[in-house]
């Protein structure tokens, strides 16, 4: 059995080089960069990564996809990533952007000169994306308690409605909890409608009554 699973992945890994070189026209070489292959082990056991850069090929094995990957990149001289440990209990861990809708605002611009020198506590400023935005570790008993209160400080400290939780696909979903990433959806998808509801002449007041109203009953609202 364990003759026929590395036949198969030494097979798939020929067929992704094939075809990776039908695509561009031209077999790989050194310099188009490192590429790395994951297969998790029989029986939940560990996971082995194979990355190759054209010219030699090298295998790491441990109790994770991220940290055998991690291993395979540290292998090849590169810098390694790794995923930070959970937040301790009580505290959330999250992204924020300023990102208003119509706007491009630089990183560089004036209006955030004052949360720049002077961010939330346990928030690390960060050019993300092009635009300004914080990197927050908060005390908060959900994910949306932590990220309302941020927004809050930010808003009364320098006036600036933080829109955006780092999401892109906002038609994905996961319901793993209150403070995974399913929550951050929810709260990106709040903090849209409460950035663009006053343009339309809704305010705050007027979104919480259409939750009420919309979803009475669902989740003991």
């Amino acid at each position: 059995m364990n003759e026929a699973v590395e036949w198969g992945f030494e097979l798939g890994w020929k067929l992704h080089a094939l075809e990776t070189a039908l695509v561009s026209g031209a077999w790989q070489r050194k310099d188009t960069g490192l590429s790395v292959r994951v297969r998790g082990g029989e029986g939940g056991g560990a996971w082995t990564a194979v990355g190759d850069d054209g010219e030699r090929r090298e295998a790491r094995t441990a109790d994770t996809a991220d940290e055998a990957t991690a291993l395979v990149h540290e292998a090849f001289g590169l810098t390694a990533w790794r995923p930070l440990p959970p937040p301790p209990p009580g505290w959330q861990r999250f992204t924020l952007i300023h990102c208003p809708v119509g706007e491009c605002p630089e990183f560089e611009d004036t209006r955030y000169d004052g949360v720049k020198a002077r961010p939330p506590q346990g928030c690390v400023v960060e050019e993300i994306g092009g635009y300004f935005g914080l990197r927050c570790e908060r005390p908060g008993a959900r994910l949306l308690d932590a990220v309302a209160g941020t927004c809050a400080q930010i808003r009364e400290e320098h006036g600036l409605l933080m829109n955006d939780l780092g999401i892109e696909k906002l038609w994905e979903w996961s319901a793993d909890g209150p403070d995974g990433w399913g929550a951050e959806i929810v709260g990106q998808l709040l903090l849209m409608a409460a950035e663009r509801g006053p343009r339309l002449g809704y305010g705050v007041d007027d979104l919480v009554r259409f939750l009420r109203t919309a979803a009475a009953g669902i989740g003991g609202g």
